[in-house]
């Protein structure tokens, strides 16, 4: 997504908890397109982290026309086999700290007049996931607020979009495969390239979409969990899940 955005011409920030390898990003994208790149280092779980950036930025003189809330974590495994903690984590980053993102940045770009948000969720957010519970939960609350802030931005110059990947060859891919190695059996053509879903994102954004599912197969899955009773999605999900496992 940063390369996107850089080759299109924006300014950019990058923010997440590893400086060496913002460093090392922000290196490769002045080098590929003589963007301009500020790095800060923090980490978006946190609570008051939204407005620890915010201020930097301010001192800084920086002011965000395009937020992406692109951070987030996922965990495999039964839910009562999960530590509190464990969870808690996951709606600490892909809750709280969205969340907390979001009301930092959008008042000001309400106030000038223009802005746009792409919020990334994933195609869980749709139906109940066993074994993905917290995580396919915590992408239901990314979808229900982002069609909510579509609706109550209108007129206002600024737009909310959500991005909905299945399957992506990321670093939470595979990191969910080292933890659960029936994950690595996945047919190749169920993994979505990253560089699509990036592109697909950044089109989906700056067209002023609402909702993005990246392609053609998990957008009909998406749109039959929309029309397909709860109960059943649940065994359906139960089904695949068991079979993967």
């Amino acid at each position: 997504m940063a390369h996107g955005f850089a080759a299109s011409g924006h300014g950019l920030v990058l923010v997440a908890r590893s400086k060496a390898k913002l460093a090392a990003l922000a290196k490769t994208l002045k080098a590929a397109h003589c963007s301009r790149v500020t790095v800060l280092p923090v980490d978006l779980a946190l609570a008051g982290a939204a407005q620890a950036l915010a201020a930097a930025l301010q001192r800084k003189r920086i002011a965000i026309d395009v937020l992406v809330n692109n951070a987030g974590v996922l965990e495999q495994g039964a839910f009562s086999a999960m530590p509190a903690q464990r969870h808690q984590q996951l709606i600490d980053l892909n809750v709280s700290g969205l969340t907390a993102m979001l009301a930092t940045f959008v008042p000001s770009m309400v106030e000038r007049g223009f802005g746009r948000v792409l919020n990334v969720a994933s195609i869980a957010a749709f139906q109940p996931v066993p074994t993905l519970a917290t995580y396919a939960a915590t992408k239901a609350y990314v979808l229900s607020l982002t069609e909510s802030l579509g609706e109550e931005l209108k007129g206002s110059g600024v737009t909310a979009t959500a991005l909905f990947p299945g399957i992506t060859a990321t670093g939470m891919l595979s990191s969910a495969v080292q933890a659960n190695a029936q994950l690595g059996k996945l047919l190749g053509f169920m993994v979505g390239d990253v560089d699509e879903v990036a592109a697909a994102g950044y089109a989906a954004c700056m067209r002023d979409e609402v909702n993005k599912v990246p392609d053609a197969m998990n957008l009909a899955a998406t749109l039959a969990a929309r029309a397909a009773p709860k109960w059943l999605l649940r065994r359906v999900a139960e089904m695949a899940i068991g079979k993967a496992l």
